[in-house]
Order: C-alpha cells, then sequence, then structure tokens
C-alpha cells in the first residue's frame, strides 16, 4: 500500500513557495526546468521540490501510469554530467495524497557549484535566476562554498607527492568493482582526482590546488598531520577496566584506513549475528559497524580539534564526533531530512563502496539494530553529534527478515 504524505511534508505544502519549497505540475513527464530548480537549490541552501502541485499549492497529481518512467528518467538524469554537472544522487518518493499521487524531492546543499545544461542557477524567494553572465554573482558563490564547507580549504604547496599513489589506485580499484566500466579506470591519478572534486580552483582568490579532502582521504600520515594536527579517531573499548579501557585503538591516519581499523575494532570486540535477507545471509553486525564508522568520518566537522571517539561497553557502542548542527535535539528517524556535512569525502566514499546514499545510514542502523538486540538507536545533533546504539541482547538465533522462519547456522 502506498504512503501516505507524512505531516512535516504537508506542513511544507501548506506553507507555499518560498526559497526552499517549490510546486511544479507534472503530469505524465518530468518538468523541463526541474533541474534549474535542482541546480539553484544545491547552490543555495538546499530545498525541497513537489511535483503534482500547481503554484497555488493546489494538489493536481501525477499520473499512475508514468510513474515509474519518470522515477526511472530523474535517477538517469542525475548521473548525466551533460543534465547537472557535478552529477549528485537524489532520491524522489512517491506520497498519495486526497487520492493523487504526488512526488517529493529533497535537494541537499552542495559544497560544490553546480551548472545545468552548462548554466549556473541560483535562488532567492522569487524563484530561479541564471546568473552565469555575472562574474560576481558566480565568484561570491564560489567564495561562500569555500567558506562553508571545511573540506573545501585549498593547500596550494601540497602537491601529488603527498598523496599515497597506492591509496589511490586502492580507490580506484574499490570504484571499479563497485560499478563496471567507472571513469576512474582509464584516467590519470590527477584526473581522477579532479573528477572527484578534490583538486579545485578560488575563483575569488586564483589559487587552485588540492582540498583539505584530499589530504583526509589519501594524504601520506605525516602531510595529514601537518596540515591538522588535532587529526585523531579514538576507539575505545570499556568493559571490565570502565575508568579506564580494556582495549583501544588510537588512529592517527587518513580516513580510508581510518574506515579499516574502526570496522576491525568492532569486529574484534562484537558478537556476529546473521539473518536472511532476500535469500542471502547477512552478518548484522558488520551491518552496523560499516554504518556508523563511516558516519563518524563522512560528518565530522574537521575544523574542531574535539576527537572523534567510537566507545564499546557493556551495553552500547557510541560515538561521538564535532559537529555544525542544522537543529539541536534528538532526530526523528521517521522524518528525518539529511543534509551534507562533508559532500566531498561522502561522495567519494559512496564512490569506493563504502557508503550509500545520503540518509541511508541512520535509517539503516535503526533497521539492523531492532535486529541485532531489538533495541532503538539514538542520534543526537548539537556542536558534538553523538549516537548511542544498543548491543546487549538475550536473543541468539538468527531471524529470517520476512518473519516466516527462523534461519539457521548462526556460527
Amino acid at each position: 500500500m502506498l504512503e501516505k504524505i507524512p505531516n512535516h511534508l504537508l506542513e511544507l505544502i501548506k506553507e507555499g513557495e518560498k526559497i526552499s519549497i517549490e510546486f511544479k505540475e507534472a503530469g505524465v513527464a518530468l518538468p523541463e526546468d526541474l533541474f534549474e530548480t535542482i541546480c539553484a537549490f544545491l547552490n543555495r541552501n538546499g530545498g525541497h521540490i513537489f511535483l503534482g502541485v500547481n503554484n497555488n499549492g493546489k494538489i493536481t497529481g501525477v499520473s499512475k501510469e508514468h510513474i515509474e518512467m519518470m522515477k526511472k528518467d530523474f535517477a538517469n538524469l542525475c548521473n548525466n554530467p551533460q543534465k547537472i554537472n557535478p552529477t549528485v544522487y537524489l532520491k524522489i518518493d512517491e506520497y498519495e495524497i486526497d487520492n493523487l499521487r504526488i512526488l517529493h524531492i529533497y535537494v541537499h546543499e552542495s559544497s560544490d557549484v553546480h551548472k545545468t545544461k552548462n548554466r549556473i542557477f541560483d535562488r532567492n524567494e522569487d524563484g530561479d535566476y541564471d546568473i552565469t553572465q555575472n562574474t560576481t554573482l558566480v565568484a561570491n558563490m564560489y567564495l561562500r562554498k569555500q567558506k562553508t564547507y571545511t573540506e573545501n580549504k585549498i593547500y596550494r604547496y601540497v602537491t601529488i607527492n603527498d598523496l599515497r599513489k597506492d591509496l589511490i589506485e586502492r580507490a580506484r580499484q574499490m570504484a571499479v568493482n563497485r560499478a563496471g566500466n567507472h571513469i576512474w579506470e582509464t584516467m590519470t591519478d590527477l584526473e581522477m582526482l579532479k573528477s572527484a572534486s578534490l583538486y579545485e580552483i578560488n575563483y575569488e582568490t586564483g589559487e587552485e590546488g588540492f582540498t583539505l579532502a584530499a589530504i583526509l582521504l589519501l594524504g601520506k600520515d605525516d602531510v595529514i598531520q601537518s596540515v591538522l594536527p588535532h587529526h585523531k579517531t579514538d576507539a575505545i573499548l570499556r568493559v571490565e577496566n570502565v575508568d579506564r579501557y580494556d582495549d583501544r585503538d588510537d588512529i592517527r591516519t587518513n580516513l580510508i584506513e581510518s574506515y579499516d581499523r574502526l570496522v576491525a575494532f568492532i569486529r574484534k570486540h562484537l558478537s556476529e549475528k546473521f539473518y536472511i535477507e532476500n535469500d542471502q545471509r547477512i552478518n548484522v553486525r558488520d551491518k552496523i559497524a560499516r554504518e556508523i564508522c563511516a558516519n563518524i568520518l563522512i560528518h565530522r566537522e574537521y575544523s574542531n580539534p574535539f576527537p572523534a571517539k567510537l566507545i564499546i561497553d557493556k551495553h552500547y557502542i557510541r560515538t561521538e564526533n564535532a559537529n555544525k548542527p542544522k537543529m539541536i535535539g534528538c532526530i526523528n528517524i521517521t522524518d528525518y531530512v539529511p543534509y551534507p556535512k562533508n559532500p566531498k569525502i561522502a561522495k567519494f566514499f559512496k564512490e569506493i563502496g563504502l557508503a550509500d546514499e545520503l540518509g541511508s545510514g541512520v535509517r539503516n542502523v535503526a533497521k539492523y539494530t531492532k535486529i541485532y538486540s531489538g533495541g532503538i538507536p539514538i542520534f543526537k545533533e548539537d556542536d558534538i553529534f553523538k549516537t548511542e546504539i544498543l548491543i546487549s541482547s538475550e536473543k541468539n538465533k538468527e531471524i529470517d527478515i520476512t518473519g516466516d522462519k527462523p534461519a539457521i547456522n548462526r556460527r
């Protein structure tokens, strides 16, 4: 049965069009100007697009027979650099309201300046504006992006020799393994890093070079410590010795190998649990580990010297990392609207298969925690982002996700 539109989206429709809300009629096809709005939202503060709603907020609906084709077209266009450049991953959701279908797209704010059909659009209260020929507005947009996201900081004296060639090659191979015929496969190292937006130009100052994101992802350890001396992730086990620790990994290296070591730490100290999903045997512990380890690295505010922590105790896994909050308080998993903290780092993790689309981590942790321990995870947004995941459980049997029958062979 099709999901009815959530209350928080219904309230947005009632608010009417504004800088972060856009309505478009779309009876049987995607609107021709859809990607102008997407481009503008990416370049400004993000926002919500509702298809099947007219300019006055009246629900006009989308043809049920054409929705699947519209969804497929949308996914293809989001991955077409001729349509939107840099390309983006955006989700399109279908809802029912008053016996009519509408489509909803949440567009996050991007750390890149995006173009559609080689034109740059910006957003204000009145709609989407082509600013391509206004050099002042374009320069200001690039400057704003540079200042908003720490990962964009350019280090013009860092060269490709300060990055680890073996890590670049590993990342290339991971991307190719995830998606055959990946464009990185035939690129030089520098071409690959430029395509990942890890080599940038500051259009106000003329500076160009590798960014902090490039250094954190692929840099040599001494280079990382030189540009970011406080960079550190602490993995701690406190079960017997709760005043200090039973085991610890003090991690001060690139984000790819940091991810490997965090996952290995969880695997070392948490027992496995399996279930059957789509006829495949899934390790629930590893699913949880993948999401929380990627999250603590991707969504950290790296200008803050607060050391990130992953703590395992008798009953919980807890994580803490510095953050630039958009809200204060516990996240409602049902109504959670994600936004990127480090979009380029997140995109790189997605390309190499260590993360999925924005927002999936929270949903997956909630799903797999329920299977692993029966608990509900807590995500608290503040200057320090905190996660708490229940890991203790009396249940030892493997379960089938369909609920039809228990699985077998837990070990």
